[in-house]
């Protein structure tokens, strides 16, 4: 599976960005879709994930009630809306895809395939 991510930019604070992960090689549906971020020095930060199943989602405490993790099956594409953002949410922004137990949806290990990341950068 390819994952392409997309739609990361410059945005002032409490401005919005939508993230696309478009996928080839795969079928979506079949996988827990994940979006995690990484700043310069630090580790693989979880932000949210969608499972495959029930297509529930959870987010980090972070960005819960900002940011919304949904997938589009029709198209492929899983995206995650930004609302609210703040300057400590600048990162790289990565999809992934896998099939982790419930307990590890938040693990970045537990993940199979990424794509190769967006910037997000909010200025204050």
């Amino acid at each position: 599976v390819q994952l392409q991510a997309s739609g990361g930019g410059l945005v002032q604070a409490g401005g919005s960005l939508r993230l696309s992960c478009a996928a080839s090689g795969g079928t979506l549906r079949d996988y827990v879709m994940g979006w995690f971020r990484q700043t310069p020095g630090n580790e693989r930060e979880f932000v949210a994930a969608s499972r495959r199943n029930t297509g529930s989602t959870t987010s980090a405490d972070s960005v819960k009630g900002r940011f919304t993790v949904s997938r589009d099956n029709a198209k492929n594409t899983v995206y995650l809306q930004m609302n609210n953002l703040k300057p400590e949410d600048t990162a790289v922004y990565y999809c992934a895809a896998g099939k982790p137990i419930l307990s590890a949806t938040s693990s970045p290990n537990a993940y199979y395939y990424w794509g190769q990341g967006t910037l997000v950068t909010v200025s204050s």
